[in-house]
């Protein structure tokens, strides 16, 4: 905090919180003390500087740069297409190459620029790489979105296996940590940015059958809480995103020649209907722009109502 006083026929206290936001009684306290430096007519004002890093979207996003793990489909391509429609050009990284490429070529139609990277989100070295191309094709990273992730097998607790355990773990919770230590490393080194995690309702509330995903979705809420509380102080804001049910080929997959299932996810969403990945797209890049400069550290759901509850 740094109080500036000006001494004149009227007396005005200029306060301005850079790193924190004063509070109404230390203020006070600090028009007390002024005040009896004056004549009695003191007048004050409160400035609160608003201290916001590099890294935000806002209508002119030329030089920016977002990376997309599993961008290849569903919410991810979503995402992407999304940021390239910002004007950001977008790094996708994925192990489907089809996928990887059409999404590329989707945003090239479109008049973006993309690149795709082959990258298993479970190898370190294969995240490294990512970054590394990420840095040389455009110079920078700004934005990330972490999305690549499995279902996993359905099975009680008691019958999950353990290839299935580690399998799940690995990609939705050790892949979005080795992504997230690579990109907060680029951002210190850049000066700021903004990282979107991917978690789910399933990580907010129990869901029977799905305990490995589950297990990996909750623990993605608190690695994004600790990682924003680490790096808030320098400009890196990090929050998460937890869909509900959402027409992707991952939940085509899940429900398939499982009609009751199918049925009883939309039964779980109060609004009537599944999402659809441009609805989850359209909040990754909300929480990446100017708008959300002062958001960290929190965790969106966004499931037509399933959690209100």
């Amino acid at each position: 905090m740094r109080v500036v006083a000006g001494l004149a026929d009227e007396l005005v206290v200029v306060v301005v919180a850079v790193e924190l936001v004063v509070a109404r009684p230390a203020f006070e306290q600090v028009v007390a003390v002024v005040g009896r430096l004056g004549s009695g007519r003191a007048s004050f004002r409160l400035e609160v500087a608003s201290k916001r890093r590099r890294g935000g979207m806002t209508e002119h996003n030329a030089g920016r740069v977002a990376l997309v793990t599993g961008g290849a489909s569903g919410i991810g391509r979503a995402a992407a297409l999304a940021f390239a429609g910002r004007g950001v050009a977008v790094v996708i990284a994925d192990v489907d190459d089809a996928g990887g490429e059409q999404t590329v070529a989707l945003i090239n139609q479109r008049g973006g620029e993309g690149l795709f990277v082959h990258t298993d989100v479970t190898q370190a070295r294969d995240v490294e790489e990512l970054l590394a191309r990420t840095v040389g094709a455009f110079g920078a990273l700004h934005h990330a979105f972490n999305c690549a992730g499995i279902a996993g097998e359905m099975a009680p607790t008691a019958d999950c296996d353990e290839e299935n355990w580690d399998r799940t773990i690995a990609i939705n919770l050790k892949g979005i940590w080795l992504c997230l230590r690579a990109e907060i490393k680029q951002m210190l080194a850049g000066g700021g940015g903004s990282i979107v995690n991917t978690s789910s309702v399933a990580g907010l509330r129990g869901f029977p059958g799905i305990s490995a995903y589950s297990a990996s979705k909750g623990a993605v809420i608190q690695l994004t809480r600790t990682a924003a509380l680490e790096y808030a102080a320098a400009g890196i804001r990090v929050n998460a995103v937890c869909p509900g049910a959402i027409d992707t080929p991952m939940l085509a997959g899940l429900v398939r020649n499982q009609p009751e299932l199918q049925a009883g996810l939309l039964a779980l969403h109060p609004l009537g209907r599944i999402g659809t990945p441009d609805e989850i797209a359209q909040a990754v890049i909300w929480l990446c722009s100017d708008a959300a400069s002062f958001i960290t550290g929190q965790v969106l759901a966004i499931d037509g109502g399933w959690t209100a509850g």
